[in-house]
């Protein structure tokens, strides 16, 4: 009787082991494929950018501190190898762009052109799924270090030697207004 007792114990132990174990690796990928989307959806935005600075540079060439601020951001977010610098360079580029739509305030033929309409909606568009993107990332990361960090699963991470992951945090570039000069 106490053997039964003891290979029960045994087995909800594993189950236990297994259940968490299997648990924790989903939740690593889904971070992984939460950062492989944010990926996406900041290529698809820096491909974007190209058309929308060549579109105004035909109305407002003078604004050239603007337009090269807008390129080199993109520069870095094209270039950037790690997650942390790309998360660095997203918000550099976000701050550049900001300061290039409020430039089509001062051009009155730039706002009306249909082209720059178009990219600056589709840009609109990759923005907020950037955004949305980001916050299904952090939401997930906050699930995954929640279980990597919290009794007893905690004990199954420590084992299997899961790591935290990093959230996606605005820099302190990004919290300022941008700055815009006409």
């Amino acid at each position: 009787m106490g053997w039964i007792i003891l290979i029960v114990v045994i087995v909800i132990v594993l189950l236990y082991l297994m259940g968490t174990y299997n648990t924790l690796i989903q939740l690593r990928n889904k971070v992984k494929d939460g950062w492989s989307q944010i990926e996406v959806l900041l290529k698809r935005r820096a491909d974007l950018i190209p058309n929308l600075v060549e579109t105004v540079k035909g109305y407002a060439g003078h604004e050239k501190e603007t337009l090269e601020a807008v390129i080199e951001a993109r520069n870095k977010a094209v270039s950037a190898t790690t997650q942390d610098d790309e998360m660095k360079a997203s918000g550099e580029l976000t701050q550049a762009l900001g300061r290039l739509f409020a430039l089509s305030e001062a051009y009155p033929d730039l706002k009306a052109n249909t082209n720059f309409m178009d990219l600056q909606t589709q840009l609109k568009e990759s923005e907020e799924k950037i955004s949305y993107s980001r916050q299904f990332y952090n939401d997930i990361v906050m699930k995954y270090q929640n279980k990597i960090e919290m009794f007893p699963s905690n004990l199954v991470a420590n084992i299997f030697n899961f790591k935290p992951e990093k959230f996606f945090e605005a820099s302190e570039e990004d919290k300022k207004l941008p700055e815009v000069k006409f």
